[in-house]
């Protein structure tokens, strides 16, 4: 099915592609890239992508994401921004040396397909201090660790993924690669670049 799909690329402005899509008679994916550390206007970016998408008739976003890392509090709304639309969202690691760093394995697992290329990883979600402030006490730092570890669990229960591992990329900075992401069932495909991943879609 997903082989005759319409690719809508989904860039900064996307309200002009959804005039120009908007008559399509072909079932429509599009395509959003997310690069660089997780933030507010990366939250609001892939809001807009969902809504967009949505306005469009769009059956599928994909997210092509390499992320070190970034602020809980906007992956929190991009976590729930993905568990809360019926749109199927997608997230592809890639490309090859990308990564699924610490907010980014909190959005891989939201994900209603979690996909990877070869040459990539996921893990080390363990919450660090930033901002060049002081470190927190140790009391502290256990709270931070004990909420984002029960919110990583939340997110894998809800997409059921292997929930034991999400926690220990949390509790103890757990990082794999995407062959041993497959076999642990914390995601679906392994797809060497964009026409491979929508082949396996299904």
């Amino acid at each position: 099915m997903w082989k005759y799909l319409t690719i809508v690329f989904m860039l900064v402005l996307m309200l002009p592609y959804a005039a120009s899509v908007s008559q399509e008679t072909t079932p429509r994916i599009t395509l959003i890239g997310v690069v660089g550390p997780i933030g507010p206007t990366t939250a609001s970016y892939i809001q807009r992508a969902i809504d967009e998408s949505v306005e469009m008739g769009a059956e599928l976003l994909i997210i092509e994401l390499d992320t070190p890392g970034g602020l809980l509090e906007s992956t929190k709304h991009i976590v729930q921004s993905m568990l809360a639309t019926e749109l199927p969202v997608v997230v592809y690691v890639s490309p090859m040396g990308a990564s699924a760093g610490s907010a980014g394995t909190f959005i891989t697992l939201a994900s209603h397909v979690a996909a990877m290329a070869p040459g990539t990883n996921i893990g080390a979600a363990t919450p660090v201090q930033m901002g060049g402030g002081e470190d927190p006490d140790d009391s502290y730092r256990e709270k931070i660790v004990n909420y984002a570890e029960s919110y990583i669990e939340t997110i894998a229960e809800q997409r059921n993924r292997n929930v034991e591992w999400a926690k220990s990329a949390v509790r103890d900075g757990a990082s794999i690669t995407e062959t041993r992401a497959l076999e642990l069932k914390v995601i679906e495909i392994i797809a060497d670049d964009r026409a491979h991943l929508i082949n396996q879609l299904d």
